[in-house]
């Protein structure tokens, strides 16, 4: 009794703690916005403060030219009234002469310089914004490795075409098929193999390294899926999945699928389970990003690991999957 209560201690510590840091890093965030902001608005009322004292200049200037012209025209006017040509021949030159004046239509207020203080206002704080959420995830990761699990695979379920390594921690797709029993818990066609040990409560957390890859598959699945003919992979199926497709494209198997857009190629694929919340979730482990989760899921059955390296393509994705140990820092 003692050592639950223990348990329960530490894991309500865990909690609070867990807590006090999503609001540090929020309320770190927020005072990050308001702080550009501010700068923003300073920026934009200097600017402002610039493009009226530019406007008056110009409309003093404008309306000195004004009153120069008038004085031409009424010199001009009077003038043309005069008998006396030689004094007209004499001023001619003076007053048809070139005028230092400004060439009006080439003046244009700059708004554009606005637009790009705006945009450069928005790119920072998008920038910190990045930053502050890779920050989260980092947090976030660090929490859900505590939670790692020793993953092996289980020859029994994998398809023939599937080279095991001996030690049970690398798949690769194979140039022939092999002769196996074919045991009902086995792949057949489906390119799959599942982990040894499946999980009915807690947290469980795996690393997969994807490198070289050009097609795969992870995820988790409920132990009574349909492993013979062809399978759909989806929620309902009992498939909770992420797979990459011709080298960059990416997607959550969802009903229908979810397109990824993901800022880099993932290298190593953490998987983390939270069986009691309905929650699976991808995360690139080396640049500590989010790539996809599935929410509010309901669990009723065991969950397996799931691994398909996906057939070779011409050589381009014969790297196997391999599943790596979990480093874990406090």
């Amino acid at each position: 009794m003692s050592r639950a209560c223990s348990a329960l201690v530490q894991a309500e510590k865990q909690q609070r703690r867990r807590k006090a840091v999503r609001v540090e890093l929020f309320t770190d965030l927020i005072r990050s916005i308001e702080r550009h902001q501010t700068e923003l608005l300073e920026m934009m009322e200097e600017q402002q403060k610039a493009a009226e004292k530019q406007e008056q200049e110009l409309i003093e200037e404008l309306e000195q030219e004004i009153t120069e012209l008038k004085m031409r025209n009424t010199e001009l006017e009077q003038l043309s009234h005069t008998e006396d040509h030689l004094h007209l021949l004499q001023i001619h030159s003076s007053l048809c002469s070139s005028r230092n004046t400004r060439n009006w239509p080439e003046i244009s207020m700059k708004t554009h310089e606005s637009l790009e203080t705006l945009r450069r206002a928005l790119t920072q704080l998008k920038d910190t914004i990045d930053e502050k959420l890779t920050l989260t995830v980092s947090t976030e990761l660090k929490w859900m490795q505590q939670y790692a699990v020793d993953v092996t695979l289980d020859p029994d379920t994998a398809q023939p075409y599937l080279i095991l390594s001996d030690d049970g921690k690398q798949v690769r797709y194979g140039d022939i098929t092999q002769k196996l029993p074919d045991k009902p818990e086995r792949f057949d066609p489906c390119p799959c193999v599942l982990g040894k040990e499946g999980f009915s409560l807690g947290r469980f957390y795996f690393e997969v390294q994807v490198k070289g890859k050009t097609y795969w598959d992870l995820g988790v699945v409920r132990e009574s899926i349909n492993r013979k003919g062809q399978i759909t992979a989806r929620p309902s199926d009992g498939y909770w999945t992420v797979w990459l497709r011709n080298g960059d494209e990416y997607k959550a198997c969802e009903d229908p699928r979810v397109s990824l857009s993901l800022r880099v190629k993932p290298q190593r694929v953490g998987v983390f389970v939270d069986y009691e919340e309905g929650l699976v979730s991808f995360y690139d482990v080396e640049s500590s990003s989010h790539i996809y989760s599935f929410t509010a899921q309901s669990f009723t059955e065991k969950l397996y690991p799931l691994f398909s390296p996906c057939p070779n393509d011409g050589g381009k994705n014969s790297s196997p999957l391999i599943i790596t140990p979990v480093s874990y820092n406090k």
